[in-house]
């Protein structure tokens, strides 16, 4: 891990190590694993607003319930929003394959795939975005 972003878990509260006589951070055992902790945390899509605000990484002797579901019920939250992105990512690999596809060997039916995948996920825009404006849409409008 770079020594800056350790200055800066440190400078915003995350991670605070001991200081030695020489002003140098001293790592303790918790102080790594709770680093390890951060790195999931972020492979997991985790903000550090979102690490700093909801979890205390030390373990606690007389764990609340109320925290603990809390926390679970932000991890259903975190979980949901993960599953929506996989489904879009799903989604636009498959327009990226058909429209490869299709310029690789151009015909009417896997331009009218290609036509399909695109009405389908203008669809997904409008429902997410209503603001969208039709206007100029033409034949393409499904």
């Amino acid at each position: 891990m770079p020594k800056d972003t350790l200055r800066y878990y440190d400078r915003i509260g995350i991670v605070s190590p001991s200081r030695e006589d020489n002003r140098y951070r001293r790592y303790s055992k918790n102080d790594l694993i709770d680093l390890m902790n951060i790195q999931i945390m972020q492979y997991a899509d985790f903000s550090l607003d979102e690490i700093r605000g909801k979890f205390g990484f030390r373990k606690m002797e007389n764990i609340d319930p109320a925290y603990c579901e809390e926390v679970a019920a932000f991890f259903d939250a975190k979980n949901a929003k993960t599953r929506e992105k996989i489904a879009h990512l799903e989604k636009v690999s498959r327009l990226l394959d058909v429209a490869a596809e299709t310029l690789r060997d151009f015909n009417n039916d896997s331009d009218q795939l290609l036509a399909e995948i695109v009405r389908e996920i203008y669809k997904d825009i409008q429902k997410n975005e209503p603001g969208i404006s039709k206007e100029g849409c033409g034949e393409h409008q499904g």
